[in-house]
């Protein structure tokens, strides 16, 4: 059973920087997609970027290209979001997950999630 632990999220100016990490554990992840995701409050839960294990290619939402870069880091199974130039509208709770789908942004094709942590930027 993978199990994804999230961590860097706080509270930021607009036009700052943030990385989140993901720590993945308890599975063989050699072809999971670990994937992104924020929903803020009153809306739904959407894509924001991902990446294949094997390989490593990444997707992203078009809300977040050029300023959101997902990587990974192979010998700590770590998974990374680094966010610049972030936006008020960028705030949201961001959840990593896992799925077997490579490349996939539909959250239905992610079946293990993380808890989620807090990205708050300020105007």
């Amino acid at each position: 059973q993978v199990q994804l632990v999230e961590s860097g999220g706080g509270l930021v100016q607009a036009g700052a920087s943030l990385r989140l990490s993901c720590v993945a554990s308890g599975g063989t992840f050699s072809r999971l997609t670990l994937g992104w995701f924020r929903q803020a409050p009153g809306m739904e839960r959407e894509f924001v970027g991902a990446i294949s294990w094997f390989g490593g290619s990444t997707y992203y939402s078009d809300s977040v290209k050029g300023r959101f870069t997902v990587s990974r880091d192979d010998g700590k199974t770590t998974v990374f979001l680094q966010m610049n130039s972030l936006k008020p509208e960028d705030t949201a709770v961001y959840s990593c997950a896992g799925g077997w789908r490579k490349g996939s942004t539909t959250r239905s094709d992610y079946d293990y999630w993380g808890q989620g942590t807090q990205v708050t930027v300020s105007s």
